[in-house]
């Protein structure tokens, strides 16, 4: 079995690139080999609408069979990749096939980290990653009496949000001083945290844990000081681990993730590897080499990938977004604020609607916006422009953020 085109990993960097493929009018061979049985589905809502019961599971799926069908792209679902001969152009799966390749694109995403402490891997404790682990985490949580979310990132808190609309007791706890401390500032952390404690959420800061109780099922968190919290669910939200061995064993740069080129390209010939698991320069991140997990960064870089197998090479260059929905709450980040030296508050934080702007050495590089997808849209655009603007003229709630494209001035570093 061969295919021009076989891409490992069946979220939406891989389903992107057979997609984009296809519009680009690729007429070769395309096959995607996935570990789960389902056809690509969105993983954001895992852990929002779906998990909230909101949208069924067909509401999520990427394309209707029907799509890949008529565009004759072959589905190897149920499928795992544990080893890749670049000098063969092969892969082999862990039922034994040998399936070859022309090109090979690696879009297997990551598996979430979970605890390395005595009963971490108890039944009752759960990681977000799939919809089997979303189909678990629902179908305990309707009998759980006390719930303890472990990590206060986007999935946790949007875990926590489901769980106390639906009436559930939920302990949420965090290792730093911070909910969202990897990603957003001090202002938009203090405010996320108000919002989770008025909604009922236990959430606690700066907490270590020991040990999950149990014998059969977890029934406890035990804390470094001794103190056991009850639970008959664990949701672990602390990040994912890169799934690259094959890659990086059959000899592919990368430590934390593959690493690629400014075409996605690995150090491995014909390979290449795209979304949470490819390391890259990023211009948004003053060049530092590094993974995004967003859904843009995978579909960004699978057409990146799409266009250069079809010889329309380009270099990827896209302004990173993100969103999280919690409660009545709609937060959409445009750029990266990593390293900014001031923060400018656009808005009333008491009205919940307001925006965060992130600057370094006077340059727009960030946008958190919580309720404000006007400043949201705009803000992409100035970010992605190198506006460089004063605090008074962010702060000013009278003024677009349009209006700086033209009157503010540029920085192209």
């Amino acid at each position: 079995m061969k295919f021009d085109v076989v891409i490992v990993g069946a979220g939406h960097g891989g389903a992107q690139v057979a997609i984009m493929l296809r519009t680009q009018k690729f007429e070769g061979s395309i096959a995607i080999i996935g570990d789960e049985p389902e056809l690509p589905y969105e993983r954001p809502p895992l852990s929002k609408e779906y998990f909230a019961g909101e949208k069924e599971f067909e509401r999520i799926q990427l394309r209707p069979a029907k799509y890949w069908d008529e565009r004759e792209v072959t589905m190897l679902l149920g499928k795992r990749v544990v080893s890749v001969d670049p000098a063969g152009h092969t892969v082999a799966t862990d039922g034994g096939e040998t399936i070859g390749y022309g090109k090979l694109v690696w879009a297997t995403g990551g598996v979430p980290r979970m605890l390395p402490i005595p009963g971490g891997d108890l039944p009752g404790v759960q990681g977000v990653r799939t919809r089997a682990d979303a189909d678990a985490m629902k179908a305990a949580s309707e009998t759980a009496r006390q719930i303890v979310v472990i990590g206060g990132g986007y999935i946790g808190l949007e875990a926590a949000a489901v769980l106390r609309k639906a009436g559930k007791k939920v302990v949420l706890l965090e290792a730093l001083d911070r909910v969202l401390a990897r990603v957003a500032g001090v202002e938009l952390s203090r405010f996320y945290e108000k919002e989770h404690r008025d909604h009922g959420v236990d959430l606690r800061l700066g907490v270590c844990v020991d040990a999950l109780e149990g014998d059969t099922h977890v029934t406890g968190v035990r804390l470094a000081d001794g103190e056991v919290i009850p639970a008959d669910l664990v949701i672990v939200g602390i990040g994912i681990v890169p799934a690259t061995q094959p890659l990086i064993a059959a000899g592919a740069e990368g430590g934390n993730g593959v690493l690629v080129d400014r075409h996605c390209k690995t150090s491995l010939p014909d390979i290449y590897a795209i979304g949470d698991c490819a390391a890259h320069e990023n211009g948004f991140a003053e060049g530092a080499v590094i993974r995004l997990e967003s859904v843009q960064n995978a579909n960004d870089q699978a057409n990146v990938v799409a266009k250069g197998i079809v010889d329309d090479e380009a270099p990827y260059h896209a302004i990173p977004w993100f969103w999280s929905n919690q409660y009545d709450l709609k937060l959409q980040t445009a750029g990266l604020s990593t390293g900014h030296d001031q923060a400018v508050l656009r808005g009333d934080v008491a009205n919940r609607s307001f925006s965060i702007v992130y600057l370094k050495a006077g340059k727009v590089i960030a946008l958190d916006c919580v309720n404000a997808t006007k400043d949201y849209v705009q803000g992409r655009m100035i970010v992605t422009a190198g506006v460089v603007a004063t605090p008074e003229q962010l702060a000013d709630t009278e003024m677009p953020l349009k209006e700086l494209l033209s009157s503010g001035r540029r920085d192209d570093r």
